[in-house]
């Protein structure tokens, strides 16, 4: 009986994990993130810009899916100030991240986490997709565990974006 209990609940923190979206003033980490071209992105040099941090895999059908409205997002606000930056997780193989950056034409730089840098200065993401909204001034505005609500990101990206 008890073991069965201990399962529903972990069953349930799970739930709420993928299902959470919340917001709050936590302040983003210090990290830097290696593009597969090459370049190098120190996050707080980002400050002043309203930023996407978005974790995904290759193999997430849910990552894929959601893809073309972080395109929408970027081509229509990065002229705006907003700068969003894709994170493969450490287990995609970086072939596999290259040819599907390419394959789907990512405007916007995909990084490759090989040592899990990223995933644990964010408080060691493993589901995708997970994805942050990092306002302006450093906090984050907004997380999500699973496929973005565009329409909420839209909102809160109208809170520090000026159209």
């Amino acid at each position: 009986m008890q073991r069965k209990l201990a399962f529903i609940v972990v069953l349930l923190i799970i739930t709420i994990a993928l299902n959470s979206c919340h917001s709050g003033n936590t302040s983003t980490p210090e990290t830097t993130f290696s593009t597969i071209t090459g370049q190098k992105i120190v996050l707080t040099d980002l400050r002043g810009k309203p930023v996407i941090v978005t974790f995904w895999a290759t193999n997430c059908a849910s990552c894929i899916k959601e893809i073309p409205q972080l395109i929408e997002l970027y081509q229509r606000y990065h002229s705006k100030g907003l700068e969003i930056i894709a994170v493969a997780m450490s287990y995609d193989p970086p072939n596999h991240v290259l040819e599907t950056s390419k394959a789907l034409q990512l405007p916007y730089p995909v990084a490759l986490d090989m040592q899990s840098e990223n995933a644990h200065a964010f408080g060691d993401v493993s589901l995708t997709p997970t994805t942050f909204l990092i306002a302006p001034d450093g906090t984050i505005a907004l997380q999500k565990t699973g496929l973005l609500d565009i329409n909420e990101v839209k909102t809160q990206l109208s809170t520090f974006i000026k159209e």
